[in-house]
């Protein structure tokens, strides 16, 4: 009550003010459509700007539903049905009291902005009637996309790391989504690419990453679309089969080893010489006794000189 008196004595300025931002916050509020998210398959209620009081029936009104104010997806008069549209045949119904627009199942096709549109006959005969509200409505519609499948390739390989090129794809999905990705404690940047028959079909996305694979690490690919999010990780392996290269010999090493090598030259050198002279000597020394014992057995027998004497007698 204190508050009430207060502003009772305000000024008509001041009230003035008021009522300026009221007007402001309210068209402020019917300018901006209400936004409501759905799947592809399920059933889904627009709110409408208007219910229609308890005392009165549907029959004193006429209600549209369209979409970008173009297409009428469902609309009544004085409580009949007068229009639907083809696309939206047996998927939808209107709410008697609340004038909510159901829709069942949703379709891709769906997703866009509609208005509800209120008109009440003020008497019988009145042909022009009054618009009481006309508010836009934005439907979200989702499909989920598949797991994102991530494949590796490996492109080139050494001692240090592993060259390979990483695909990350799913499909079926919408909205457009977007890929996004952690390696290495750290985001990556993927080169996506989408394919899509229209703005308003399944989406297909495939996204590629060249990276050099120093140790084994996990990467995590993510699809995100309308607020949701599909991950799917991978072990990306480096290779082991690096063989590490021959260090050369240091000089010291060559050095060493070609000493030892003129060593072993000049070693079979002098026995190339020393031998032969060495072997010629022992078998001229053989020679000589060979001959010698021949020329002693050629000699005739010596008859001693005792015998020849007593020949004699």
């Amino acid at each position: 009550m204190g508050s009430l008196a207060v502003m009772a004595g305000w000024p008509l300025k001041r009230w003035l003010g008021l009522v300026l931002v009221v007007l402001h916050l309210v068209t402020l509020d019917c300018a901006l459509p209400k936004e409501v998210k759905s799947k592809v398959g399920e059933k889904v209620g627009l709110p409408c700007c208007h219910e229609i009081p308890s005392s009165e029936s549907l029959r004193n009104y006429r209600v549209y539903w369209q979409k970008n104010t173009k297409e009428v997806v469902l609309a009544y008069s004085k409580g009949e049905k007068i229009s639907d549209h083809d696309q939206y045949k047996n998927r939808t119904e209107l709410d008697s009291k609340n004038l909510t627009l159901w829709i069942s199942p949703v379709e891709i096709l769906d997703n866009g902005t509609y208005q509800c549109v209120v008109q009440h006959f003020r008497f019988s005969h009145d042909f022009s009637p009054r618009v009481l509200c006309d508010a836009p409505v934005s439907l979200s519609v989702t499909a989920d996309f598949s797991e994102p499948n991530i494949t590796s390739n490996v492109i080139n390989t050494t001692c240090e790391s592993t060259e390979m090129v990483v695909t990350c794809s799913s499909h079926g999905g919408f909205p457009k989504p977007k890929i996004s990705g952690v390696f290495n404690n750290g985001s990556l940047v993927w080169n996506t690419t989408w394919v899509s028959e229209s703005s308003l079909s399944p989406y297909n996305v495939t996204g590629k990453l060249h990276l050099n694979v120093t140790k084994d690490i996990n990467l995590t690919c993510s699809v995100e679309y309308n607020g949701f999010v599909k991950s799917t990780s991978l072990l990306l392996t480096k290779t082991n089969d690096c063989i590490a290269p021959t260090m050369p010999p240091s000089y010291n090493v060559i050095t060493a080893t070609s000493i030892i090598f003129i060593i072993f030259l000049l070693a079979i050198t002098l026995a190339a010489r020393y031998f032969p002279r060495h072997a010629c000597f022992h078998c001229s020394k053989n020679q000589d006794s060979m001959e010698e014992d021949e020329k002693e057995s050629m000699k005739p027998p010596t008859i001693s000189k005792m015998t020849s004497e007593t020949s004699s007698l």
